[in-house]
């Protein structure tokens, strides 16, 4: 018995037969790593480290997830979803443990990194999964709600940190917490329905379904074809051309992202507010961003993935360039106020645009190899943009790196409307 989703009124019944073993881990994992996340600088100066190394010490968990990225596409393609995320989620309570007695900052580090590891794994299998198994009808709904699910996490993890520490001023309080949420999320994939044994729907890839063992319904003649498990390395030279092209204005989108959550903080204390109004800012811009995550799914499915895309690049490029000419004016606090919810509106309508078109445009018989260099690229942008950032406003100033960003933004709107006609298909 399929679910009849061809016209999309089976979105909601599809979205709830899945949402449980798909979303439920994935809110899981982000609600803890988001609770760790702030306190990991905190704990690396306990250790010793300077302002310096506590932020590299943070951001090993950035570079352990793009590290991750090419072996989990290996992992899932070779060992399936639910394995692969389940062994993740174990390794990270090896590396939350690493952390819990961490006698040295090397340590912290190669537990931080292990963790981002994990969390690469675990991303790739819940996007792969989704890839196969959602008809295109309303594919980008449902990556949106995966992406929303994990933004809901890191959103709420501070709140859940702030609030441990108020309870047992002890910032390993929110490592414990973590090491919860992975113990609840291995037992979820282990224990629950496994949704890569539902029915699939009418409209899933024909390649997905003969690989479950389920009738196409379509004519075979001769032998039954066997799917191709190409490697990842073979894969990414197959697909060489939409990685250099697509794959790099997908970067530029994850690359502003990126420098928002460092460029707004920074452009609040060069303009000489306070802590608290800058949270204020940065907290309504995040909630504009997130009450947007499923928008951005609907205009996917109704319109094409451009008119997305387009408008959050050329929203969030121009805000970071008209941020860049407001620092020294009278009303400087008004304009970054402004600014900063406008790039919460370009970035809530981006929500899920780079899941939805890495699902369009990989192959749908084997799509993890692929997903996993998409997802390089992807995370290598969101990771040099706060670099870049940084270092244009130490050799020059912190306006020029903005602007800089908003360059960057409105190049990767070029690319998008030059590329995504022509590697991807009408939903």
């Amino acid at each position: 018995m399929h679910v009849t989703s061809r016209d999309g009124s089976g979105a909601g019944t599809v979205l709830r037969m899945f949402g449980p073993m798909v979303y439920g881990p994935a809110l899981l994992f982000a609600l803890g790593q988001g609770a760790v996340i702030p306190l990991l600088p905190v704990i690396a100066s306990q250790l010793g480290a300077d302002l310096a190394g506590a932020g590299l010490i943070a951001s090993t968990l950035v570079v352990g997830q793009l590290c991750g990225n090419v072996p989990a596409g290996w992992a899932v393609a070779r060992f399936g979803e639910r394995l692969t995320m389940a062994v993740a989620g174990t390794i990270a309570l090896l590396g939350l443990v690493g952390m819990l007695l961490a006698p040295s900052l090397a340590v912290l580090a190669a537990s931080a990194f292990l963790i981002g590891v994990c969390a690469a794994s675990f991303g790739l299998a819940r996007h792969s999964f989704m890839t196969t198994r959602v008809p295109v009808a309303f594919r980008a709904r449902a990556l949106s709600l995966l992406g929303g699910s994990f933004r809901l996490g890191l959103f709420v993890g501070p709140f859940v940190a702030a609030g441990l520490l108020a309870v047992f001023d002890d910032e390993h309080s929110a490592i414990w917490f973590f090491a919860l949420c992975l113990v609840a999320t291995v037992l979820l994939v282990l224990l629950g329905p496994d949704p890569e044994r539902q029915p699939l729907p009418d409209d899933a890839p024909a390649a997905a379904r003969l690989e479950a063992g389920e009738d196409t319904g379509e004519a075979v003649t001769g032998s039954i074809p066997a799917v191709e498990r190409a490697g990842v390395f073979r894969t990414m030279w197959r697909y060489r051309g939409v990685l250099s092209r697509l794959g790099l204005a997908a970067a530029s989108l994850s690359a502003v992202r990126s420098a928002r959550q460092v460029a707004l903080p920074l452009w609040g204390v060069s303009i000489g507010l306070d802590a608290q109004t800058i949270a204020l800012v940065v907290g309504i811009s995040g909630a504009i961003d997130f009450a947007l995550f499923y928008a951005s799914g609907q205009v996917m499915d109704r319109f094409g993935r451009l008119w997305a895309a387009l408008p959050a690049m050329v929203l969030m490029g121009g805000a970071f360039i008209a941020l860049s000419f407001t620092h020294d004016l009278g009303s400087a606090a008004m304009w970054f106020a402004m600014f900063a919810a406008v790039l919460g509106v370009g970035n809530g309508l981006s929500s899920g645009i780079l899941l939805t078109i890495g699902a369009d445009v990989a192959p749908p018989e084997n799509p993890a190899p692929f997903l996993g260099s998409w997802r390089t690229l992807t995370d290598a942008g969101g990771a040099i943009a706060p670099l870049l950032l940084s270092g244009i406003a130490a050799v020059s100033s912190l306006a020029l790196a903005t602007g800089a960003m908003g360059v960057i933004g409105l190049l990767g709107a070029s690319a998008f409307v030059r590329w995504v006609p022509r590697f991807v298909p009408r939903p």
